[in-house]
This record gives structure tokens, sequence and C-alpha cells, in this order.
């Protein structure tokens, strides 16, 4: 799987929109939308390099939209999605309250929800552990997965932490690809 990054993408982009345009080239197989940017993990190398090839500066709504690899922050990281994100939660707000627990790479809020990618899958379990039933911004709450509120769910490169996260609400443990 390779991760791609899209740039400059117009305000009307959909997530749709995005996924029909890149599966022509190959199966889509992630896809999200951060403002003007986003990113779309394609199954194979030779249908991101063809997605590349023709994208890149492709017309979107009268803008020409930025194709490319993604550059990997880090081989190793724990994806976390966090669900029902209070709007009027800011990126540097979520940001903080995850650094409590250890380094964040890359932290992404998708209207009510988000992605958080932290450096080490132990900080992660650490902040699922942390954070699992607390409040943050006054509306936003943390829950197990199966209850209404927010949920964290995770992906890492540890098989280990399988062991380390067993009974962990939110914690599962699929590998996660490097890119390139």
């Amino acid at each position: 799987m390779v991760k791609l990054f899209i740039g400059n993408l117009p305000r009307e982009a959909t997530e749709q929109e995005i996924r029909s345009l890149f599966e022509q080239y190959g199966k889509v197989l992630e896809c999200d939308i951060i403002k003007n940017y986003g990113f779309v993990h394609i199954e194979d190398k030779t249908a991101a390099e063809d997605a590349i090839r023709n994208l890149h500066h492709y017309k979107l709504h009268g803008v020409n939209i930025n194709v490319e690899a993604s550059k990997n922050k880090s081989k190793t990281s724990t994806k976390l999605h966090v669900g029902n994100i209070s709007p009027t939660c800011t990126n540097k707000e979520l940001r903080a309250k995850f650094e409590e627990y250890g380094p964040v790479i890359e932290c992404d809020i998708v209207k009510d929800y988000a992605f958080v990618h932290m450096e080490r899958a132990e900080d992660a379990v650490e902040a699922i552990r942390g954070l699992d039933n607390t409040e943050f911004q006054v509306v936003t709450r943390f829950h197990r997965i199966g209850q209404a509120g927010l949920k964290l769910l995770a992906s890492c490169d540890l098989p280990a932490l399988a062991s380390q996260s067993a009974g962990i609400a939110g914690m599962s443990h699929h590998t996660s690809p490097n890119f390139t």
C-alpha cells in the first residue's frame, strides 16, 4: 500500500469525489480530506505512480491539485482515530492533549473526528488508557467502543502490542504499512 498526499484541494472537493478520481488507477483503501489537502491510500506502487502521473496538476473545480507520494514522518507509528470531536477543538489543543502521553507525529482534525499518529505504540496505549471516559473540550467525551461518544482506534507496526493492549478499549493491532 502507498499513501499519497493531495494538496491544494478546493473547498468543494468531497471524499467520494476524490476516491472516485483515484479509483481509476487502482484500489483505494482509505481516503481522508483535511481542509485543503488530503491523503489517499492506494493498493500498490504501480497504481500510485499512475495516479501521480495522471492527477498531479489535474484541474478539479477550477483548481490544479498536487498529487505526490506522502513523505512518511516515521517508519513506525500508531494511528489513532478519535471520534466525536467538539467543533471548538483545535488541532493544537488536541495535539497538546495527546502529547501528554508521548510524541505526536501528526494530528489532523476532519470535521467531527481526527487522526492522531503517535511515535510509539506504548504511548498510544497509555493515551487510550488515560483518555478513556474523560472530558475534553467540554462537550467531547472519551468512551469505550460501542458506546456513544469519543472513540479511539489504533493501528501499529508492533505485533507484540496485541498482548499489551488486550482489554483496552479502542485498540486494535493490525500492521500499518511503511509508505514510500
